[in-house]
């Protein structure tokens, strides 16, 4: 029996296929097991905590946030929004179970905290049914601006974002830098567009791949932020501020990045903390966070 020959590259689908079909069964078993983390909001006395759900365009299905604000606002005052994105993993009520930022809409803030899956925040290149960049800056925006008495403009809006959402963050605020006046990355990973190729994390490749489009492709290139900094105005970016944990696997590709804003003389800042890549960390960050954020605000 003559068996055809297998080329390299059909091999390397069949061994893709073969470790996504056990990434999707075991997935599912895990899915099973888990059960969904009780809400317990970590709030101040002086704040209010709800949540929305509303319909996004981009997305073409209902989607949930919350929000956090001062528990007595002046007739006429409009707050400041700070849009706080979640990392991959978790979901919109993460910020407010997981760390004290809650404490932070006492200074009279709009703490939105959006649903993001695992998006990255950005429009996904092979399934067009999740433009989450969209969902964000289009319709997110537009229904907090309508329900809350918010400050206009950019000099009144801030995006901060944790792991995933740290991408997100610094992506977005490249992206559209006049909407936001300042952007925070907490162990940003900064570093998934220009990952290679790993076959001891298949599953995370694929994911990567459905969202930024094929390795090496256009759509990919255009999503990656060291990409978006080489060509993005300095003076017309938001104040960036990055912030990463020494025991991190994150920090070379943060040192890159941050050296490469150096070189390019963008208004930012980064700090390398002690920690690892996990809440109890990030949450040390924020009293830095929103010292600077404060200082940006309202000042553009």
């Amino acid at each position: 029996m003559i068996v055809p020959s297998m080329t390299a590259d059909r091999l390397v689908y069949l061994i893709i296929a073969c470790f996504c079909g056990i990434s999707l069964l075991l997935t599912a078993c895990n899915k099973k097991k888990q059960e969904t983390p009780p809400d317990r909001p970590r709030l101040t006395p002086n704040v209010v905590l709800r949540d929305f759900t509303f319909r996004s365009a981009a997305l073409n299905r209902d989607m949930q946030y919350r929000i956090v604000m001062p528990a007595s606002v002046a007739m006429g005052a409009k707050l400041p929004v700070v849009y706080l994105l979640h990392g991959g993993g978790g979901n919109f009520r993460d910020w407010s179970n997981y760390s004290d930022s809650a404490r932070f809409a006492e200074r009279g803030l709009i703490l939105v905290m959006p649903e993001g899956d695992e998006s990255y925040y950005v429009n996904a290149v092979e399934r067009p049914q999740d433009r989450y960049e969209d969902y964000i800056v289009n319709d997110l925006i537009a229904d907090v601006e309508h329900r809350f008495a918010v400050a206009p403009g950019r000099a009144n809006r801030a995006i901060v974002g944790v792991s995933m959402g740290g991408f997100g963050a610094v992506k977005l605020a490249l992206s559209h830098p006049n909407l936001f006046a300042f952007a925070a990355g907490i162990s940003p990973a900064t570093d998934v567009p220009n990952r290679p190729f790993s076959i001891k994390r298949i599953s995370q490749w694929q994911h990567h791949r459905s969202i930024f489009g094929p390795w090496g492709s256009q759509e990919r290139h255009n999503g990656d932020p060291f990409v978006l900094a080489q060509s993005a105005d300095p003076a017309k970016t938001p104040y960036l501020f990055l912030t990463c944990g020494d025991q991190e696997g994150l920090l070379p590709a943060n040192r890159n990045f941050a050296a490469l804003l150096e070189k390019r003389h963008f208004q930012y800042e980064f700090h390398v903390a002690p920690g690892g890549h996990n809440w109890n960390q990030w949450d040390q960050r924020l009293p830095s966070v929103f010292q600077r954020l404060g200082e940006h605000l309202g000042s553009n």
